[in-house]
């Protein structure tokens, strides 16, 4: 199920260009357009859930598959040996833009603190 106004919906029925770097039955792997890492990957699965939340509790099994696609395009991208980041933003405090859940892969370089400032 997709929905008409959802970006990466429209990426994955290919209305908007991207460039895919690994796809699945279940999931769609592309270049971030305004990378924060030398390698920067969205990864989402082609069936709309609005955030990680709703996914695992919806689909756990597709959940799986996220992360499963998501350490194949690390090691094609041979992020392995000095690590990685995988990281989905939920709802506004966590920074979410696109309301189709998504995991950014980054890497490349080091990434420093998790977060730039403290939010305490």
């Amino acid at each position: 199920m997709s929905t008409p106004d959802c970006l990466f919906c429209r990426i994955v029925a290919g209305e908007i260009p991207a460039t895919v770097v690994r796809e699945t039955p279940t999931t769609l792997a592309f270049r971030d357009i305004d990378p924060k890492a030398p390698v920067h990957v969205l990864i989402v699965p082609k069936e709309h859930y609005a955030d990680v939340a709703t996914l695992a509790a919806g689909d756990p099994a597709l959940a799986g598959e996220v992360l499963a696609t998501a350490a194949a395009v690390a090691e094609d991208e041979g992020l392995l040996g000095d690590g990685f980041r995988l990281m989905f933003n939920t709802g506004a405090y966590g920074g979410q833009e696109v309301f189709h859940v998504h995991a950014h892969l980054l890497g490349g370089a080091p990434l420093g603190p998790m977060l730039a400032r403290s939010v305490a």
